[in-house]
């Protein structure tokens, strides 16, 4: 039986029934998941990968109830989470040395962005991967810069959000004319009587699923201990100008580290550059490395 074909319960029966319903599901020990994730990928057992499947439906709904403000049936929205999470246990590789919830969440999410961007009237005319960035990243990236006003932006917000982003400052002027026209505005009332925007209640981080932490965490363990096998690979001072340039809160200047090395600051930069692409590639190597071990493992 594909994994796709599991009978997984179904928020159509009523929201609240449902999320009680599956907080009864226990979750998984560490030792547990892994055990369940072996049995179903070396012997295809059912009852492993719905075991899976059950214990996360909860970080589903987590997810999900922070996509209620594009005006779609929250029951639809867990639902299409609910496909990408059997998509993730399809997939996991419990020999990787990651949790389940650390793999899903992303399925997890991007099967419910498709889903908006399928439905909501706004984006069906296009779908590029910028769109889709700014789709979900805007709001967040105005408030940011307390550019939550009507109409157009200021020029020099445009260009903030737009080197943020990594987009170009047309596609951020569009899609901030698009998310506040007369179509669907996320600056509307939710309801005539009420004072709350459809805006306000978009995707919120600010207060994340035990799951979620969990995940972040073994996830930026992973990327620490990639970058520390990485810096390996630079110099002394490369690897001096780079955490200094890179990897501080509050930045060293090229003044300063010129001073310090007795060279020229377009010396220094030079060594920032280089450095940081041995940096890039090691990261790289060190991660095929890896996944190279936990398959021949």
């Amino acid at each position: 039986m594909a994994v796709n074909q599991l009978a997984v319960m179904s928020p159509e029966g009523g929201l609240s029934r449902y999320l009680t319903e599956i907080r009864k599901f226990p979750m998984l020990r560490k030792d547990e998941e892994f055990m369940l994730a072996k049995r179903w990928k070396e012997h295809g057992d059912p009852e492993a990968a719905h075991k899976m499947v059950t214990s996360h439906l909860r970080l589903v709904a987590k997810i999900a109830m922070g996509y209620r403000g594009y005006g779609l049936p929250i029951g639809e929205v867990i639902s299409e989470g609910n496909v990408g999470l059997m998509q993730a246990v399809k997939k996991f590789e419990p020999d990787k040395g990651f949790r389940l919830a650390t793999y899903a969440m992303w399925w997890i999410r991007a099967s419910i962005q498709e889903y908006i961007l399928r439905t909501w009237s706004l984006v069906k005319i296009g779908t590029t991967a910028n769109q889709k960035k700014l789709f979900f990243n805007l709001r967040r990236a105005k408030s940011e810069i307390s550019a939550l006003e009507d109409g157009d932006l200021r020029h020099e917000h445009v260009q903030q959000i737009a080197t943020k982003l990594g987009v170009l400052n047309e596609e951020v002027i569009s899609m901030n004319r698009r998310l506040s026209g007369p179509d669907a505005s996320l600056n509307a009332p939710m309801r005539s009587d009420s004072e709350s925007e459809w805006q306000d209640w978009l995707a919120d981080d600010t207060t994340p699923s035990q799951e979620s932490v969990l995940a972040e965490s073994e996830e930026r363990d992973v990327r620490m201990s990639l970058l520390e096998e990485a810096m390996k690979e630079l110099t002394d001072r490369e690897r001096r100008i780079l955490t200094e340039r890179r990897l501080k809160d509050d930045p060293t200047t090229l003044e300063e580290l010129a001073s310090q090395y007795g060279v020229s600051r377009e010396r220094v930069r030079q060594i920032e550059v280089r450095a940081f692409e041995k940096l890039q590639k090691a990261m790289r190597s060190a991660a095929a490395e890896r996944e190279r071990e936990h398959v021949e493992a």
